[in-house]
């Protein structure tokens, strides 16, 4: 039977917005037949994908991809086998990488063109909705509204549409959808109230437009698409910075001479000439000369290392002193440096654990979100207030579609761990992915192995214990020279510590190495002996004047190597295992952030112990064979510690695989050690608190990053459908909400990036932040948030100003409230006058029905009921008029009592009610005015009405009334002439204390005033509207905010001789509304 062979696979993905679009790209994978697992992450828009090259090729993953809606390429290096190193793919050219960032960058400079160009334009039309227009600049403005919302829409609109429809086409939903059913619902409402305004109104639809919403909701989101991209740029900065360290060339050794070739042309074995301040091409061994080089975009060290024959050095490393001929070991994708970038490529991609669950949520999201814009649209059009249900439902479901944001949501996770890893790698680490990160948060145990992770791995010279008259300096250079031909750990040790101090090393005349015992030499004519205490007894060797200092040696920890010069014994040279000098304070550290700290180790415990406390370990696990150490880091893990095991990644490898989380001291070079959770490049155990504190700032990022998506989400998606109007009147404009839909995701990945500050603790104290440290992480996004809502607030505050109720939308709504339709001209057809029809002449029937036994003084509802005279059905189209559904005067037949009340639609066709008092018996003049839409002339209906027993109300024929009268501290009079025919009066109105002229009336019911007339016998009823003009001499109209006084004019057209009354109605600064009776006879 054959094993499948798996190979993993990383596909470039394009056009995806949020994690709807993460799920769709995955379940389009998954459903390969052959792919057994794939993984979208959102930010570095990268899929992985594990799958048998046997039964599916590349080119059917991106295939699939694309039937998803999607765009994919599959990288250069790719595949490999998952978990291996890759042995020979050729790495993509640094050309194509250019290409590549060539390529994002011009993507970058044309959406920021583009939204500049249409933010611009849609402010631009927004401030047409707040400055006071004209009404005849409907006739032009709002065709070229039209057009230049049209070149937006499907225009800079134009991949909302194609990315909404190629979801479509596959049965699926992202944000691109919402964005583009927003955007469309808008623009298309306004094009067909543009176009066909009368039909809007026959259809009782309002005279509103959205084209400045859909225009300004694709500009704002086009704009937080370019911020976050700029952002999500900047979170593989840690990449970028690692690829810009390969040097492009080498100076490679051919025949005896220096040649420079391509980096990418050198292979393993050639040598290469490094010389002083170059970075080295490739890895490789020093073969010839000793320098010093900066490791330090390994390690995050700044000290430099000497190398000298021998030594290992790092490709992209900077040679700082001498030069250097290296033999290359490793070069192209096996490279350190390689394998370091595809590391950190790798954890970025990888999906963190809580990731997984919004993916799931997210799926559901935009459906959900499409649902409830519906609903929402549903319950306000049909339980909205009468006022303008079908505005209130457009706006509402708009800015639902509009503000809920996938995006955040997808977003919150890949950030962090993009920074977050690559933070790390800056500093040394190398973190496997997002679930070493979260692991390493919850860890509450740690485990250090003492040989190679507390020491440094390997014997080094702690003592020098010499007999009297002996010089130390000359002892070790006779033992230097007697070991320079042994490979004994210790004899190179001796070595090392006598170049180290810089002696002179003479050469050994002979040397024989004796096994078990040490080693025989002949140096400058001396017979020297260097090795334990058996080798100087069986030379007759008294060991006995030094014991007590290789005693103590032995009670260190350390070795006591002998050293005898001719015979006699000369000095006890100490070597050990030394303690690394960073390993006190890396284990202080540690238990600074509140972990138990362990060794763990196969030394005896007087060894163990006396390492344990030069670093500060109180718990010592010693004794313990390699085969054991998984074993006891399973007894840790089985008392509920968290354990993470910390080792050299060779012969710690079980427990290091059994610990929750494995961290690997690596070397520089072995990064195949990072098969681990985490790996310390540089081996600096201070990398361990650096790595346990970055997690947890990074999953502290995280959960503020879904903190915020889910909480914007859950409070403001509410708050655009309505919640808050029926209490306070808050409705939450469209472009607010696209407004605040670009800054969720923006300022979600602007957090992240704050991981960048991250910076290696110093000291223990450095771990402890103090309150306004902790309280400054949570400060960036309370602080967005506090600026919305200021934003918000001020935005909405100015909407409600007069000035932005006689803007466009403000002019639109105040004509349909007229009653007068949408047609050219508007300023003269509203001064125009036409005299109302009576119902009959209109074809209709107009009956007033009241309660029996209506009691005098006594609140009474009456209703309306208007039908077609000829079929009797209810008429349906009534339609507003000076801002009421229908007028109702009623008046006694005396003249004695005045009402002016407006009846309201009671939900069933052609029906109207309305509460009146009359005040007392007699026979009453009830006069009903409505207006149907598309109509340009008022119908009139007149009832009789009896109200309790006439005869009880003695008749008082109307007097001519003085010029003068007080209202509510309002001194008003009544200037000019009656005369049969046309006259004209001025109404002069002044505070009736102090005489001062009175300014500040306001618009009441669509007019400056309303003034009823009717003669004394009450056959004659006249409704007319006080007016004024400009210095121009145009009529002012009653458009919102606007003001009047202290005089008013009115034209009234008096039928025939006689006298009549007229009841003047205005409305005060203060918004009370004052009547104003007046009797006059006309001539």
């Amino acid at each position: 039977m054959t094993t499948p062979t798996v190979v993993s696979g990383t596909l470039d993905i394009g056009g995806m917005t949020c994690a709807s679009c993460v799920r769709r790209v995955e379940r389009a994978l998954s459903r390969v037949e052959g792919v057994e697992r794939a993984e979208v992450n959102l930010a570095t828009e990268v899929a992985t994908v594990a799958y048998d090259p046997a039964r599916v090729s590349a080119p059917a993953l991106i295939a699939a991809v694309e039937r998803a809606g999607y765009t994919a390429t599959i990288r250069a290096d790719e595949p490999r086998r998952p978990g291996a190193t890759p042995g020979s793919p050729v790495p993509a050219p640094a050309d194509d990488d250019a290409e590549r960032a060539r390529a994002q960058e011009r993507e970058l400079t044309r959406l920021k063109r583009t939204w500049q160009l249409t933010l611009a334009t849609g402010l631009s039309m927004m401030v047409l909705m707040y400055v006071p227009l004209s009404i005849d600049a409907m006739d032009w403005l709002m065709p070229a509204l039209l057009v230049v919302a049209t070149v937006v829409q499907f225009g800079a609109g134009r991949p909302f549409y194609r990315a909404a429809w190629a979801a479509a086409r596959h049965g699926g939903v992202n944000m691109h959808t919402l964005v583009a059913l927003g955007t469309t619902v808008a623009y298309a409402y306004s094009a067909f109230v543009t176009l066909w305004p009368a039909a809007a109104e026959r259809l009782g639809l309002p005279l509103h437009v959205y084209f400045e919403i859909s225009v300004v909701v694709i500009a704002l989101v086009l704009t937080g698409r370019w911020m976050e991209a700029r952002a999500r740029r900047q979170t593989g900065a840690a990449i970028g910075a690692l690829l810009g360290l390969r040097p492009r060339t080498a100076r490679v050794l051919r025949d005896g001479v220096e040649v420079e070739v391509p980096v990418d042309s050198v292979v393993v074995g050639d040598l290469v000439r490094v010389r002083p301040g170059e970075k080295v091409p490739v890895d490789g061994t020093v073969a010839e000369g000793a320098s010093t080089v900066d490791e330090s975009m390994l390690t995050g060290e700044s000290m430099p290392v000497s190398k000298t024959v021998g030594d290992v050095l790092i490709g992209s490393t900077v040679n700082r002193t001498g030069s250097v001929l290296l033999r290359a070991t490793a070069v192209g994708q096996d490279s350190t440096l390689a394998q370091i970038v595809r590391l950190v490529q790798e954890a970025q991609g990888a999906k963190a654990p809580m990731q997984r669950l919004v993916d799931t949520v997210s799926a559901w999201f935009v459906p959900a979100v499409i649902g409830l814009a519906l609903l929402t649209f549903g319950v306000w059009a049909v339980a909205g207030p009468d006022d303008g249900r079908l505005t209130l439902g457009i706006g509402t479901a708009i800015a639902v579609l509009i503000i809920a944001c996938p995006c955040a949501l997808g977003l919150a996770t890949p950030t962090a761990i993009m920074v977050g890893t690559g933070k790390a790698a800056e500093l040394g680490i190398l973190i496997s992915g997002g679930d070493a990160l979260e692991q390493a948060r919850r860890v509450t145990t740690v485990v250090l192995d003492k040989t190679g992770t507390l020491t440094r791995g390997r014997p080094d010279v702690t003592a020098v214990h010499t007999v009297a008259g002996v010089d130390a300096d000359r002892l070790l250079a006779y033992a230097a020279a007697a070991e320079t031909g042994s490979e004994h750990p210790l004899g190179e040790a001796i070595v090392r510590h006598a170049r180290a101090r810089d002696l002179v090393v003479p050469p050994a005349d002979s040397f024989a190495a004796v096994p078990g015992h040490g080693v025989e030499a002949e140096v400058a004519g001396l017979r020297v002996l260097i090795g334990n205490r058996e080798l100087l007894r069986r030379h007759g060797i008294d060991a006995a004047p030094l014991s007590d200092a290789a005693t103590a040696v032995a009670a260190r920890g350390g070795t006591p190597v002998h050293v005898a010069l001719d015979g006699r014994l000369a000095a006890v040279i100490g070597l050990a295992d030394t303690v690394r000098p960073e390993a006190a304070e890396a284990v202080a550290q540690l238990r600074t952030l509140g972990l138990e700290v362990r060794m763990l180790t196969g030394d005896n415990r007087i060894t163990a112990e006396v390492i344990a406390r030069e670093v500060g370990i109180d718990h010592v696990i010693a004794d313990v064979r390699p085969e054991e150490k998984a074993a006891r880091v399973a007894d840790l893990r089985a008392t509920g510690a968290v354990v993470a095991m910390v080792g050299d990644g060779i012969n710690d490898a079980p427990a290091l695989a059994g610990a929750d989380l494995g961290i690997a001291i690596g070397t520089g070079t072995d990064v195949a050690i990072a098969a681990s959770d985490i790996t310390l490049v540089g081996g600096d155990l201070r990398g361990i608190v650096s790595a346990i504190a970055l997690s947890r700032r990074t999953v502290t990022t995280i959960k503020q990053g879904l903190g915020w998506a889910f909480g914007y989400n859950v409070l403001l998606i509410p708050v655009a459908a309505g919640v808050l109007y029926p209490a306070w009147g808050i409705l939450l404009d469209p472009s607010l909400a696209a407004a605040a839909m670009a800054m969720s995701s923006v300022s979600v990945v602007t957090n992240a990036l704050r991981l960048r500050r991250f910076r290696r603790p110093e000291t223990a104290a450095a771990l402890r932040p103090r309150l306004g440290a902790r309280l400054g992480e949570w400060a960036y996004l309370t602080g967005v948030a506090a600026l919305a809502l200021a934003v918000g607030a001020g935005f909405t505050a100015l909407s409600r100003t007069d000035a932005a109720a006689r803007g466009m939308n403000g002019v639109l709504a105040w004509t349909q409230g007229t009653g007068m339709p949408m047609r050219p001209a508007m300023s003269t057809m509203m001064t125009a006058e036409t005299e109302p029809v009576p119902a009959e002449d209109a074809g209709l029937r107009v009956d007033l029905r009241m309660p029996a036994g209506v009691v005098p003084g006594q609140p009474a509802t009456l209703r309306i009921r208007v039908t077609d005279a000829e079929t009797g059905r209810p008429v349906r189209d009534v339609g507003r008029s000076h801002e009421a559904w229908m007028h109702l005067i009623a008046v006694r037949d005396d003249l004695a009592s005045f009402a002016h009340v407006h009846p309201q639609p009671t939900g069933r066709p052609g029906e109207f009610d309305v509460t009146l008092t009359f005040p007392t018996a007699g026979r009453y003049v009830v006069h009903t005015e409505f207006r149907r839409k598309g109509e340009l002339t008022d119908v009139l209906q007149r009832h009789d009405v009896a109200v309790g027993d006439p005869a009880d109300v003695i008749h008082q024929p109307p007097a001519v009334s003085g010029r003068q009268q007080v209202v509510d501290g309002v001194r008003v009079t009544l200037d000019g002439t009656a005369r049969v025919g046309g006259s004209r009066f001025t109404y002069r109105f002044a505070d009736a204390a102090t005489g001062r002229p009175l300014t500040g009336l306001r618009p009441y019911l669509a007019a400056a005033g309303h003034v009823v007339i009717m003669s004394a016998d009450a056959d004659s009823f006249a409704h007319e509207h006080a007016e004024t003009f400009d210095a121009a001499g145009r009529p002012v109209f009653a458009l919102p905010g606007q003001t009047y006084g202290p005089d008013l004019d009115l034209h009234v057209d008096f039928p025939r001789p006689g006298r009549y009354r007229l009841w003047g109605q205005f409305r005060l600064a203060d918004d009370h509304v004052i009547t104003v009776p007046f009797t006059v006879d006309a001539r």
